[in-house]
């Protein structure tokens, strides 16, 4: 085969029905209101943590959701669970809890 001094990119698109979707089951079965997060962005922008690292509630919610858990472990960590998160959703989601379950997730799934 010629070399003509370029190469194939992987692809960059995501499957997600290979991605595994149990951990994010598991914290809707124990915090339902997480079903209500529309995507705001308020609990980001108020975030104490996101100010001086790159911690992303909203950015966590979405690995979540498509089942990419891999670097949820180390960004969680983060959290310093102040609530302010909490007192600005509009849709009242309890945001300390769904980090609390996403890190006993992490421990019982893996």
């Amino acid at each position: 085969m010629k070399d003509f001094g370029y190469t194939l990119q992987p692809d960059f698109s995501i499957d997600f029905d290979r991605n595994d979707k149990r951990m994010m089951l598991y914290v809707v079965n124990h915090e339902p209101s997480l079903n209500l997060c529309i995507g705001c962005g308020s609990c980001t922008a108020t975030c104490s943590t996101g100010h001086f690292t790159s911690f992303n509630i909203r950015a966590i919610h979405t690995l979540l959701r498509r089942g990419e858990t891999h670097q949820l472990k180390q960004e969680i960590r983060k959290c310093m669970f102040c609530g302010k998160c909490q007192l600005v959703c509009p849709r009242g989601v309890n945001l300390r809890n769904v980090i609390l379950r996403i890190n006993r997730a992490i421990e019982q799934i893996g």
